[in-house]
């Protein structure tokens, strides 16, 4: 079974603006966009640097420091200079809760 975590109220996500948490020391982004929540690993897998400092737009996150962009629905990368993903993760909303499980979605 997999264990779901409360990591944020739903009416603290503002539209398009990436929220940092962790989870057991994991960091994560929570994105609220397009009628969606999604969770993704906060690291960028070509820099150490956190994705939730970077920009949402059409369902990607763009990292900060040199603009590779991730799709939130599955970690991938459609830009350079990563190459790799980075982790999703599975959200749940439960009234104005947003919960997260560190169990890997991709």
């Amino acid at each position: 079974m997999t264990a779901f975590v409360r990591v944020c109220g739903l009416s603290e996500l503002a539209e398009d603006t990436p929220k940092r948490v962790e989870i057991d020391g994991t960091p994560v982004s929570v994105v609220r966009t397009e009628g969606e929540v999604f969770a993704i690993h906060d690291i960028c897998s070509h820099a150490n640097v956190s994705l939730s400092e970077g920009e949402v737009d059409d369902c990607h996150i763009e990292c900060w420091l040199h603009g590779s962009r991730f799709d939130l629905r599955s970690g991938k990368p459609d830009s350079l200079p990563a190459t790799r993903p980075v982790p999703v993760y599975p959200v749940k909303i439960e009234g104005d809760d947003v919960l997260v499980s560190l169990t890997q979605e991709s």
